[in-house]
């Protein structure tokens, strides 16, 4: 029988995507790669993203030569029609409800298991059946999967006698410090592939093909797996101890702070969840790095990351639709466009600099500055689900829409997470050094120096007081709004804010 080529889609890119055991590809498979510049059509996608992904897809393809036909072509359909013509093929099963849906419309393809996670799909949905509606909550997978993996365990016991050392990772940054002091990041060289993949970019928005937002610098991410591990090496050899007690801080001039930088590689396939986390434990366990900081960081990996993939699929395509909240509002032009010298407030201009420059910044931004100014404002679910899918470059549809529903706009009503992430801005000035210099005062509810965090988050509590009063994490808070004098004028501050820019 004749041997049938497999197809890689270019978030498959790493060698476990095409080793053969455990009901992989045939190792004499013919590879299949197809390049399709419609789908970068669909959505404004960060420029930066989109040479991150051409860039490692050419890669590979040069990597892998003559076993791969590299097809240029509008859309996979056709594309896979000039590789293959009818031919049966195989895939990996690919990361998305849409990408599924494509592939199994397709008589030709033989759809194969997933590759790239640490945990199964049945496993999980084992592990997810004896749990009752709403009670999947992400600390008891973190601990399942570190039994079933062994991972920082002494024996049946965790490693230390603590499961969760969050409260040891979760220190403001040290007062006056500009940076932490930690080594740099690993960065890559770009080089001809790079350079031909910005003049094609550069080729379709003239000719109008495509559209895109965001900066196109140097590129800051691997696109080879070579790459991607000497970037793992040096995270955990210079980067890793500094990790874990101030990874929910922020600093201006610090933006990346002691964070390993690897999502972006991970999500490609580039590198494999178990040997990052392999690697961190073998690092504690040698006496290199601190329980604490490899603890945060395979709780990361081998805990969220894990789960959120999971919770993708257990929630289906219907879970995009959800919203608890009923939040209808638009995004606005200025977050839509990352126009970040438009805005104000410090914090957020920061973060959606970054976000504009580079494609990436970790997660507090994202959730207690970028998410929180949505979730207060009101703005479409949705709609948010779709900006951070767009602009980040380790955004995929399974990454975000669970993220951005369930954690950051609280739209599920709870079935992920316990209570709405977000706050004031005395939260933000404990956390960083942001608010010093900012034209608003984080203690401010009303004035000209009124910190919109501050009044949006009295403002969200008054919105939905009703739901969130039965919430035991979120009711002595709204019972907080019985003793603000200033409510009328805490609300009337936020509306005038919400048509412009913060």
């Amino acid at each position: 029988m004749a041997v049938r080529p497999h197809w890689l889609f270019g978030d498959q890119l790493g060698p476990h995507f095409i080793d053969h055991r455990h009901q992989g590809p045939d190792p004499r498979a013919p590879l299949i790669m197809i390049e399709s510049w419609a789908v970068l059509r669909r959505r404004r996608f960060h420029r930066a993203k989109a040479h991150l992904l051409l860039s490692a897809m050419r890669h590979r393809a040069a990597e892998l030569g003559d076993r791969v036909r590299y097809v240029r072509a509008r859309t996979y359909r056709e594309g896979l029609a000039e590789a293959a013509g009818r031919e049966p093929v195989t895939v990996c099963r690919p990361t998305s409800h849409a990408a599924l849906g494509l592939v199994e419309s397709l008589a030709q393809v033989h759809v194969l298991p997933a590759r790239g996670f640490l945990t199964p799909g049945d496993a999980f949905a084992t592990w997810a059946e004896q749990r009752a509606p709403g009670r999947m909550r992400m600390e008891d997978f973190y601990r399942w999967v570190r039994r079933e993996h062994e991972l920082l365990m002494d024996g049946d016991q965790p490693a230390g006698g603590r499961w969760n050392l969050d409260r040891e990772n979760r220190e403001p940054p040290p007062h006056g410090a500009r940076t932490l002091g930690a080594p740099d990041p690993w960065r890559p060289e770009e080089d001809e592939i790079d350079d031909e993949v910005r003049h094609d970019l550069d080729r379709w928005e003239r000719e109008g093909r495509v559209s895109f937002v965001g900066r196109d610098g140097p590129r800051c991410f691997p696109a080879t797996r070579r790459e991607a591990l000497a970037s793992l090496r040096h995270f955990i050899a210079h980067r890793l101890p500094w990790f874990g007690p101030y990874e929910d801080a922020m600093l201006a001039a610090d933006p990346v702070l002691s964070h390993s930088l690897l999502s972006a590689p991970l999500n490609l396939g580039l590198l494999h969840p178990a040997e990052c986390v392999d690697r961190a434990e073998r690092a504690w366990r040698a006496g290199d790095a601190p329980l604490n900081s490899v603890e945060g960081f395979i709780r990361q990996i081998a805990g969220w990351r894990e789960y959120i993939w999971h919770v993708y699929w257990w929630f289906g395509p219907d879970y995009r639709g959800h919203n608890a909240l009923g939040h209808t509002e638009p995004l606005p032009r200025w977050f839509l466009d990352l126009e970040a010298d438009a805005v104000t407030a410090r914090c957020l201009r920061h973060a959606l600099k970054q976000v504009r420059d580079t494609g990436w910044t970790h997660h507090i931004p994202r959730l207690m500055v970028l998410g929180s100014r949505a979730l207060q404002d009101g703005w479409d679910p949705a709609a948010v689900t779709d900006w951070f899918h767009r602009c980040f470059v380790d955004g995929y549809d399974w990454v975000m829409l669970p993220n951005v529903v369930g954690m950051s706009q609280y739209a599920d009503g709870g079935l992920m997470t316990t209570k709405p992430y977000t706050s004031g801005g005395a939260y933000i000035d404990r956390m960083s050094d942001l608010c010093g210099p900012c034209a608003y005062r984080p203690r401010d509810r009303t004035g000209e120096h009124a910190c919109p965090y501050t009044t949006g988050y009295w403002s969200f509590l008054h919105r939905h007081r009703g739901p969130l009063s039965g919430n035991h994490r979120m009711a002595r808070a709204v019972r907080g709004l019985d003793r603000l004098a200033d409510l009328p004028e805490v609300l009337a501050t936020a509306q005038a804010r919400s048509a412009a820019p913060p």
